[in-house]
């Protein structure tokens, strides 16, 4: 689905295109890019993209704004933008790699980034259970605090039992990781980047419900961690296109 276009100009190359959701690109501490783009469409698939290094003060490199996510800018690690470039010139030996190399160099980063992005999905939850039960605790309506409520004791237990066990699904799959390497642990990943956003996101949702219309407020931190968590199912991959690598890997066991 890359589009952006990364030509060849004697000693140059000359990129032109559009990107956005860039995150970070807004930090003036940012001052170098790595653009991935197209070196060569008519390559094979899995060859075409390629990786370079383009300065932030480049010519024709243009901050064209800040995205939000659901009215959240993410302003304090430079947020997420989108870039035009147009008649971009750097030099070919800014390529990381070799041109075609780019999209290996990406999936080798994907993997070891998803399980990083559910380590700290877990990290969230157990703030999220923790804050549930304190307001449960807490917070009185007709006369008894609601932890005494069966719906709100059910909510805390099943977030328990989610938690530990994303917990020793993303453990065996970093070990799978350290142990036969990227392409050994490929299933769990996959398992794991399915898994973890959707259930965080439940339990997001019933500290939410616990503290009642303060948890969609700025009062409490719930509002804007379920915003981060629900981009996890589009970030590195959504939902679907993990489910249909998932099954089509499931049933050539059988074929």
């Amino acid at each position: 689905n890359i589009e952006l276009a990364i030509r060849r100009d004697g000693d140059d190359y000359v990129i032109n295109g559009r990107k956005w959701w860039i995150t970070g690109a807004m930090n003036p501490e940012c001052a170098i890019f790595i653009v991935m783009g197209k070196t060569d469409p008519d390559a094979d698939r899995h060859r075409q993209q390629s990786m370079v290094l383009v300065p932030r003060d480049t010519p024709g490199l243009e901050v064209v704004r800040g995205m939000e996510v659901f009215g959240y800018d993410d302003h304090d690690h430079g947020g997420h933008a989108e870039l035009r470039f147009t008649d971009v010139r750097v030099p070919t030996a800014n390529v990381i790699g070799a041109e075609g190399d780019g999209f290996a160099i990406a999936q080798a980063r994907l993997g070891p980034g998803r399980i990083h992005h559910c380590m700290r999905s877990i990290g969230l939850a157990e703030l999220a259970v923790e804050a549930m039960c304190r307001r449960a605790s807490e917070r009185v309506a007709f006369g008894r605090p609601i932890a005494e409520q069966g719906v709100v004791r059910d909510w805390i237990a099943e977030s328990r039992v989610r938690i530990e066990q994303l917990r020793l699904l993303v453990l065996k799959t970093a070990w799978l990781m350290d142990t036969v390497g990227n392409k050994g642990a490929h299933t769990e990943i996959q398992a794991i980047k399915i898994a973890t956003p959707k259930t965080v996101e439940w339990i997001l949702d019933k500290a939410i419900q616990t503290h009642g219309a303060a948890g969609l407020s700025q009062d409490t931190e719930l509002a804007a961690t379920f915003a981060g968590i629900r981009t996890l199912r589009f970030a590195d991959g959504p939902d679907e296109v993990h489910k249909n690598a998932l099954a089509k890997a499931e049933l050539r066991r059988y074929r």
